[in-house]
């Protein structure tokens, strides 16, 4: 899975009001709280998921997703960042993250996410990423969607083929993670692509 990863700084007006609270089928996706800290470490933690994810170290540093979700108001408030929590509509457990990490300069963002290895497996992340490109193309008025993933994690792949993302290219030991160098395929969405599959063209 893909990790939700910093933003870059950029020069256009932030979205308006506070971070909306988006619904799905299956899903609620909200704003981190604090109180979600434990099951941040737990989850994310995972040797499963931190393996394959740029951002996540394992084990996990006690203390880091409280540090994490802190910073999240201002990132969005500044219009260069937009993390959720997936959470199961029926009873609120939290399953993972989401979010965009937003170039405003240029109207893109990177989108990053991982589920809890419990509940791999369900599609939670391909449900959560419609909902967050429909913000992303809807809301907050971007142009361009991209994400990428380690090549050993093929599923991730398949999620982002299902959003609608369209292959771009492979980077050969494009980024570092512990003592291997990794080479991540590259995908992007653009909002006309996102309106033509929203409208069934």
């Amino acid at each position: 899975m893909c990790a939700p990863v910093p933003a870059d700084r950029g020069g256009s007006p932030p979205p308006a009001g506070p971070q909306p609270t988006l619904r799905t089928a299956r899903l609620v996706l909200r704003p981190f709280r604090a109180g979600d800290a434990p099951d941040v470490e737990r989850l994310a933690g995972a040797r499963e998921v931190a393996d394959t994810t740029l951002n996540i170290p394992h084990p996990y540093p006690p203390g880091d997703a409280a540090r994490w979700i802190a910073g999240h108001a201002a990132a969005w408030t500044a219009g260069t960042g937009a993390p959720f929590a997936i959470c199961r509509a029926d009873d609120g457990a939290l399953v993972g993250a989401i979010g965009l990490a937003v170039t405003q300069q240029h109207r893109r963002a990177e989108l990053g996410y991982w589920i809890g290895v419990p509940y791999w497996g369900r599609g939670y992340a391909t449900e959560a990423g419609r909902a967050v490109l429909a913000l992303a193309f809807e809301r907050l008025g971007l142009h361009r969607v991209q994400a990428h993933y380690m090549t050993r994690n093929p599923a991730s792949g398949r999620v982002m083929e299902k959003l609608g993302m369209r292959h771009e290219g492979l980077r050969r030991g494009a980024f570092r993670k512990g003592d291997r160098f990794e080479d991540v395929e590259e995908y992007a969405i653009l909002a006309g692509d996102w309106r033509a599959t929203r409208d069934g063209g």
